[in-house]
């Protein structure tokens, strides 16, 4: 299981889920190595098996690193959940155009590159899941939340496709 944002609050919660059922776990964060060090030891003082990569999922390039020392560490990948988030809480008429890009970037363009570089890893291991962290804001109006509401929703209809394109190899996709 490879799992964006894991390092801190529901990621953390997601990876030290799976570790305890048996998977292993890539983890990954952006920024916070403190808190990346310590979801993988949480995992491994308890027998699981863990890795932890800090990687900015806005690049592609680090993605295929990212990806590329999961399989070195754990032979393939099975799940991926793109988990990474960014918080964005201000008025349109404040919201800069870099916040508005970064939230899309992170969201979007994350998971894009994520998908794209784990894609031939999930097929060659005969199928798996890719899981979206959406939430209400792309369902439901919020003041101050234009660019996430925006990014959540382009999210949901990227599950959408994914999960007719990919369905071929075995491949489920949804959005939570």
């Amino acid at each position: 299981v490879l799992i964006t944002g894991g390092a801190r609050n529901i990621g953390r919660a997601m990876a030290e889920t799976f570790a305890a059922a048996g998977a292993a776990v890539a983890v990954n964060a952006r920024t916070s190595k403190q808190d990346l060090d310590a979801t993988v030891a949480a995992i491994t003082s308890k027998g699981g098996k863990a890795i932890g990569h800090i990687a900015d999922i806005t690049d592609a390039g680090a993605v295929r690193e990212m990806v590329k020392a999961t399989v070195t560490a754990f032979g393939r990948i099975d799940i991926l959940i793109n988990n990474a988030v960014t918080h964005t809480w201000k008025p349109i008429q404040e919201l800069s155009y870099e916040d508005w890009k970064h939230t899309l970037a992170v969201t979007l363009d994350g998971a894009f590159h994520c998908v794209q570089a784990c894609l031939p890893e999930i097929i060659r291991s005969g199928g798996g899941s890719i899981v979206n962290m959406g939430g209400a804001f792309g369902h439901v109006a919020s003041a101050g939340r234009a660019a996430t509401a925006t990014a959540k929703a382009g999210l949901a209809g990227l599950t959408r496709t994914l999960a007719l394109e990919l369905a071929e190899h075995n491949i489920n996709v949804n959005c939570i």
